[in-house]
């Protein structure tokens, strides 16, 4: 199952290093940077409690194993065991969680619809389905899908708590960037191939505006304070790419990642999943993967959704 763990165990490892800092200032970060698995900083957790970036990531990957495939009906019925009885988290108790997440899954509770009740408002483009797409890129890579079948589970699954187009138009980058590195491509040339896609196929080009600079431009080359590490999904993704672009090495990846600050977690999160894949796991310093909160439940969620996978 090494592939599967090398991504799931580089998210989880990237969420937790970047937990103590969220919200923290970038100057601030870049005087002292942060170098170590922390606790006790913005959230009052222990050292490798991981946010809901990993969480919901393994309720992904629970839903899909028991599902047999992607039930997005499931997956929220999952989610709501999250936010209601503290099923899928680090210390027992729910501490990370966005605003969009927690009304999408409120109005899912009321209509039972997982296709409707995302959130569709401009404001509601934040991370919130972004660092959920690793399992589903896992999956997509396996099942070997055609990227029509890519796009509806993509659209599906996002749209479970973000459903307005730019937040299911960058978890569609970010899924082909990751299928593309499965398929042994450097980040560089995915990050190309991204870039040359025909998103005319699924998506109207009136919305891939907002995505010009990320297309148009080789973001790789620009200067740290050209890229931003805030909660907007555009910004994330940009920020993620251009961190893997300018390291060599997961612990560097990693660290380059949180102490972007702000989103910590998030960036941590969403570098560590591909660093994991390109680096692999016996690349990730042994502290660090030893001081993971609950790491008896990532194991077995992830051991669980490699024997779906790869059956």
């Amino acid at each position: 199952m090494s592939i599967i763990k090398d991504c799931i165990y580089g998210l989880a490892v990237g969420d937790a290093m970047g937990v103590p800092i969220e919200e923290y200032d970038r100057s601030r970060l870049l005087k002292n940077p942060v170098t170590n698995m922390l606790g006790y900083g913005n959230y009052f957790v222990p050292a490798g409690s991981w946010s809901d970036d990993t969480s919901m990531t393994l309720i992904t990957m629970d839903s899909i194993a028991d599902s047999k495939g992607v039930d997005i009906t499931d997956i929220a019925n999952k989610m709501c065991e999250w936010v209601n009885d503290n099923k899928y988290t680090p210390t027992g108790e729910l501490f990370s969680i966005t605003d969009t997440t927690r009304f999408s899954l409120m109005r899912y509770w009321d209509s039972k619809n997982a296709l409707t009740c995302g959130g569709v408002k401009p404001s509601t483009n934040d991370n919130g389905s972004l660092i959920r797409m690793s399992p589903i890129a896992l999956y997509c890579f396996y099942k070997k899908l055609s990227d029509k079948k890519i796009y509806d589970l993509v659209y599906k699954v996002s749209s479970i708590t973000n459903a307005n187009i730019i937040s299911i138009i960058t978890c569609f980058m970010y899924v082909k960037f990751m299928i593309y590195v499965l398929n042994g491509k450097t980040i560089k040339d995915a990050y190309k191939m991204v870039r040359k896609y025909k998103y005319d196929k699924f998506f109207d080009l009136s919305y891939l505006e907002e995505f010009d600079r990320f297309i148009k431009e080789d973001i790789t080359n620009l200067s740290i304070d050209e890229i931003e590490s805030d909660n907007y999904c555009v910004h994330a993704l940009e920020a993620a790419i251009w961190v893997l672009a300018n390291t060599n090495s997961f612990e560097s990846a990693i660290i380059g990642a949180i102490n972007l600050g702000e989103c910590t977690d998030n960036i941590g999160s969403l570098v560590g999943a591909v660093a994991g894949i390109v680096y692999k796991n016996k690349s990730i310093p042994k502290e660090w993967k030893e001081s993971l909160q609950k790491r008896d439940l990532i194991d077995k969620l992830t051991r669980k959704y490699n024997t779906y996978l790869t059956k």
